[in-house]
Order: structure tokens, then C-alpha cells, then sequence
């Protein structure tokens, strides 16, 4: 079985999109949870609707939390499945997303399958990228494709709420770095993400530089130069 999780915080205006893609997937053998954060628009509402039609498939929390990626955690423990992806409530899946990952899993405990991820800018197609696991050291692979095996999360611990931004990138380097996972790159097309939010800003480069330095990746002189580089960028950009 496959876990789903979608983390949301009043998105109304694109969260059921999301719940669409996953309704309509071509396989079947899937459970869907969405870690609301006390949404007060008609976020929970639009989930509601959506309940009878999953069958039982489909479970909702709505409280408090302390961002994303502690909705993400608190998702990932609720998982039932073998595999855990995630999607969150702008972004949506391909059709045939799960059936594609479901084909290339190759059973072991420790894995991340990934795939294309296709951007959408202004609701248009802006681009379709994938950066192979091999160069994690230098960038971040297509965390929106990623399917991530329970029992991984289970050895290595989720996503460091340290971070705001890039607590998926620290987490993709323990797991690349511990050369006890093995990365299944898939060549199609498996999630749409809609590009902008903080991950494309300058926290997400701050904090990436940060995890870099950390795991010895860049040195401490580079980290500094990196940080105030994008400091005032910032500030340019205000102006």
C-alpha cells in the first residue's frame, strides 16, 4: 500500500485540485491523509466533500502546528503504507503517478524513488526538470516526485523542524550520505508543481547553505559569503 500526505494551511483555492489528482490515480491500493493546520477558510470543508467519495480511503486532521514540515511528521506517523508520498495543496499528481511508482519499487527497506517534476507558472507549463541523487551534495532532487519506504523514515528519523524551508533537503542528504538507501530515478513525468513560496526564496538558500556547511559539504568561509550574498539580495530586492 501507498501512503499519501498532504499538509495545507487555507488553501481553498487550490487544495481541491489536489485531492482530485489523487481520487482519480489508476491505482488503487492507496491510503490518503491531510494534515490541516486549522485552516479558517473553507479549506476542511472542501475536504469533507471529498470523504464519501474515497471510501474510507481518505482521513483528515485540522489543528495547530508548527509549519509544513511538522504536518509533514505528524502524516508520515500516521502512515500505514510501505511507501509514503507526499503532495502538497497547490501541487497535484499525473493520472498514473502511483501506478508508475507502484512498478518501479523494488522492494527494499531503505528507498526513495523520484521522478520529473513538471513546473506551472501562471498555470501554464514552464518547464520539466529532474536532478539526479548522485549530485544531492550540490542541489536538491525533485522532492515533490519522492516516494519515501516507511521503514527509511523509521531508521533515519523525519524532517528536522529546525528549518523552514529546506528540511527536505537535509533530510535527502542523512539519507544519500548514510550510502544505505538506494535512489530509483524514474524518467516521467509523476508530480506539477506550481513554482514560487518560500523554498524559491532566500530562506531556502540561507538555510540550504547552512545544511551544506554542516554536513562538511562547504566550508564555513563559503557559508558566510553565501549568506551574506543572499542578505542583500534581499535587501536589493526590496528597493
Amino acid at each position: 500500500m501507498i501512503s499519501l500526505i498532504t499538509p495545507c494551511f487555507n488553501s481553498e483555492k487550490t487544495i481541491e485540485a489536489t485531492i482530485r489528482s489523487v481520487y482519480e490515480q489508476t491505482y488503487t491500493n492507496f491510503e490518503y491523509i491531510i494534515v490541516d493546520g486549522g485552516s479558517t477558510d473553507n479549506t476542511v470543508s472542501i475536504i469533507e466533500k471529498w470523504i464519501p467519495l474515497f471510501e474510507g480511503k481518505l482521513s483528515y486532521i485540522s489543528e495547530a502546528d508548527k509549519g509544513i514540515y511538522d504536518a509533514m511528521n505528524k502524516g508520515i506517523n500516521m502512515a500505514k503504507g510501505n511507501l509514503i508520498g507526499i503532495v502538497n495543496s497547490d501541487d497535484w499528481y499525473e493520472k498514473n503517478t502511483l501506478q508508475v511508482v507502484a512498478q518501479n519499487y523494488t522492494q527494499k527497506n531503505y528507498e526513495v524513488i523520484y521522478g520529473i517534476q513538471r513546473n506551472i507558472k501562471n498555470e501554464q507549463e514552464h518547464s520539466l526538470f529532474i536532478k539526479s541523487h548522485e549530485f544531492l551534495k550540490e542541489h536538491m532532487i525533485t522532492h515533490p516526485t519522492c516516494f519515501v519506504t516507511k521503514e527509511t523514515y523509521k531508521k533515519f528519523g523525519l524532517f528536522n523542524l529546525q528549518y523552514r524551508s529546506s528540511a527536505d533537503y537535509e533530510f535527502m542528504l542523512r539519507l544519500f550520505l548514510s550510502q544505505k538507501v538506494k535512489f530509483t530515478p524514474i524518467n516521467e513525468v509523476l508530480s506539477n508543481f506550481r513554482v514560487g513560496g518560500m523554498s524559491s526564496g532566500q530562506i531556502g538558500v540561507r538555510e540550504t547553505a547552512k545544511i551544506k556547511q554542516l554536513f562538511g559539504i562547504i566550508s564555513k568561509k563559503q557559508y558566510y559569503f553565501i549568506t551574506i550574498k543572499s542578505h542583500l539580495y534581499s535587501l536589493i530586492a526590496k528597493k
